[in-house]
């Protein structure tokens, strides 16, 4: 979408007579139309983050009418008198608009001024007086009636129009930055990527120096169209956020360590402050909190000429199941005059009109960092002097947790020895085909090209392959007509993953509708691409579990120490043969049931037959390492989470129990024998 046609956007919802204005969930007005400030006599600055409430001669009931609307999720005709000089009545008619996880992030409320329907009124009232005075005909007073109930009606369809109006100038501006997307990273992918490839080989010193500042200057193209695309997506409430494990002193070390040549460069001090008092594993989103963390140091790098650098994390308050933290960062650079500190959230703001072109940048960093701190219900301050330096603080809260932590996306270092996996590539572009030939020739994988999905859908039925890398944008077939004819008439399974220059939260989510598995974003990243291609091929299929013992665990001449259970018993013989009786009765049927469980793919069987398992692990005197493998397996079974050797586990815990049966039913007849001869 050009300017031209985003103003025209605009102007559709300008073009509305009526007021118009939208809400946050706390009453405030978060943006108006020109009718709303001629109308109150304010203007729009004046009116943006002031309370809805105070525009209205009868305030009380200006909060009902907010209530209803996110009570019942809309409000109609609902009279109010607006304040403006004078006083003008209006009907409200609002509705809630919601994320897509139905999430309410406000209202939007349309005024319909009715100063002239309640002079037709009163002329109504008074026709009527003059009825019952003149005997004016039924028909007559019926045409006057129908004439308000018209007006009315018409209200009601201005609101709705303006409603419309809203949404579409909303959707206007997401396609515009889907658009954006497209445009630019389909070419910096090949950019990117073929810099990528010519750097690997051999080079002379300014040759490798020219093609290092083309892909430097190529990676700063792409973090501003991330920035751009995530301000879109929390705009239209599309941002969602994870609740994984992740161990916080680590992830926030190994990220800062990013730092530390570029401040050293600076000849800064860089300090770290962490409190260790902070739980070591927490819920959370551990890669919005870097991104958060990396964009103020980065400020602080940026905008810092001598002195140090702080970053602070402590422990403010904790319970049994939750954790507040705050994360500060402290600079001693140039910072920020008191008439501009208020601005700086705002989006494409800088502190001053010279920052920009000093230090460079787009204004849309600490924007961000706002949002995605207020989405996830922490709270950022910033406290800065001129010359003397800044620091922002935000505070979150985590839950706790004891669940050991995964990394979310492991890259898996090049494998030699894995060099079978046929790999269907579906491009139309002759230059990404080019760049994706390439770097599958680097992992040695086999592949074929399609330029479109026809072709993709005519070589699936002559060949087989272990994946599909499906572009989105494609002419004759796009990648997701071709997805859903492979998932719907070729019933496969195949694993596919998307190439999207067009990563908005819209079109992902179209993605796995038609069954894609994941996507890689371009510019593509290869090891992302060669981590991403071995985790799918591996998960494709689940491996069988007849697989010999020799060579899946260590064989152990003896799995059972009935130490505990003597200990637990007090050497009672006799309730040492209960409890090894009720494990010999209890096993091969759990056993059978956690095969059965995992043969079909039944995870809430597998996941409760494990959890009865696991206290006999124990009991028995089995190594801890086994229970730990069990508690991973019924992990997975409560949240089917990547666990590549899934089989590999199941099928251990399976030998080793039968090997603990055979065992426990030596240990039985020794007792057995034992008490006989007492």
């Amino acid at each position: 979408m050009n300017n031209q046609e985003s103003q025209y956007a605009r102007s559709l919802i300008e073009a509305s007579l009526d007021p118009l204005v939208t809400l946050n969930t706390e009453g405030k007005i978060m943006d108006m139309n020109e009718a709303t400030a001629r109308i109150t006599g304010k203007t729009r600055e004046a009116l943006t983050g002031s309370d809805f409430f105070d525009y209205f001669t009868e305030s009380q009931k200006a909060r009902e009418v907010y209530q209803q609307i996110f009570a019942k999720g809309f409000v109609k005709d609902y009279p109010l008198t607006i304040i403006d000089g004078h006083l003008t009545p209006v009907l409200f008619n609002g509705s809630v608009y919601k994320d897509d996880q139905g999430n309410v992030l406000g209202a939007v409320i349309v005024a319909r001024d009715i100063t002239e329907q309640r002079r037709i009124e009163r002329e109504l009232i008074d026709a009527k007086v003059f009825a019952e005075r003149a005997a004016i005909t039924a028909e007559e007073a019926t045409a006057i009636a129908e004439l308000a109930t018209t007006i009315a009606k018409e209200a009601t369809a201005t609101a709705e129009e303006a409603k419309n109006k809203a949404e579409y100038a909303v959707k206007s501006k997401q396609q515009f930055l889907s658009n954006m997307s497209h445009e630019i990273r389909t070419p910096m992918n090949a950019i990117i990527g073929f810099t990528k490839v010519v750097l690997k080989t051999e080079l002379t010193a300014k040759q490798k120096e020219y093609l290092t500042a083309i892909k430097m200057s190529g990676d700063a193209l792409i973090v501003l169209i991330n920035d751009i695309l995530d301000l879109a997506k929390v705009d239209a409430g599309k941002m969602s956020f994870e609740h994984t494990p992740f161990k916080m002193a680590a992830s926030i070390a190994a990220m800062l360590h990013v730092f530390e040549i570029k401040i050293l460069e600076k000849n800064l001090r860089f300090v770290k402050e962490y409190d260790a008092r902070i739980p070591e594993i927490l819920l959370g989103d551990s890669v919005r909190l870097h991104q958060i963390i990396l964009n103020l140091v980065s400020n602080a790098v940026k905008f810092t000429a001598k002195g140090h650098i702080t970053v602070s994390v402590r422990l403010l308050e904790e319970t049994p199941e939750l954790a507040t933290i705050e994360f500060s960062v402290a600079d001693t650079g140039i910072g920020i005059s008191d008439s501009k500190i208020d601005k700086i959230f705002e989006n494409f703001q800088q502190a001053s009109s010279s920052t920009a072109r000093i230090f460079g940048g787009t204004g849309l960093g600490l924007a961000i960092v706002k949002q995605l701190v207020e989405h996830q219900g922490g709270t950022i301050l910033v406290k800065s002097k001129v010359d003397v330096g800044s620091t922002f603080s935000f505070v979150l809260t985590f839950q706790k947790t004891d669940i050991v932590s995964e990394l979310d996306t492991e890259i898996v270092e090049l494998d030699p020895q894995i060099r079978n996996i046929k790999v269907l590539v579906v491009e139309d572009m002759a230059l990404n085909q080019l760049l994706m030939k390439t770097l599958l020739d680097d992992f040695g994988f086999d592949r074929d090209i399609a330029s479109n999905g026809k072709i993709a859908i005519e070589k699936l039925q002559l060949k087989s392959y272990d994946i599909i890398l499906m572009d989105l944008q494609m002419p004759e077939m796009n990648g997701f007509e071709a997805t859903e004819y492979i998932r719907t008439k070729l019933n496969s399974k195949i694993p596919i993953i998307a190439l999207t220059a067009d990563v908005t939260t819209v079109d992902l989510a179209k993605c796995r509708a038609v069954g894609m598995n994941d996507y890689i974003a371009k510019p593509v990243d290869e090891r992302i691409l060669y981590s991403k291609i071995i985790g799918l091929v591996k998960k494709a299929t689940p491996p069988p579990l007849h697989k010999s013992i020799e060579t899946e665990m260590v064989v152990i001449t003896k799995c059972t120490d009935l130490n505990y259970l003597l200990l637990r018993t007090k050497a009672n013989p006799n309730l040492m043969m209960e409890m090894i009786t009720a494990y010999l009765d209890q096993t091969p049927t759990l056993l059978q049931a956690m095969r059965k469980g995992y043969d079909e793919k039944d995870w809430e069987i597998l996941g409760a037959t494990i959890h009865k398992l696991i206290p006999s692990f124990s009991i028995m005197g089995m190594h801890a390492n086994f229970e730990n493998m069990a508690k991973k397996v019924q992990e997975f079974a409560n949240n089917q989470h990547q666990l590549d050797d899934i089989a590999d586990m199941v099928f251990q815990i399976e030998t080793v129990c039968n090997q603990a049966c055979k065992e426990l039913e030596v240990e039985f007849n020794n007792l057995k024998n034992s008490n006989h001869e007492k």
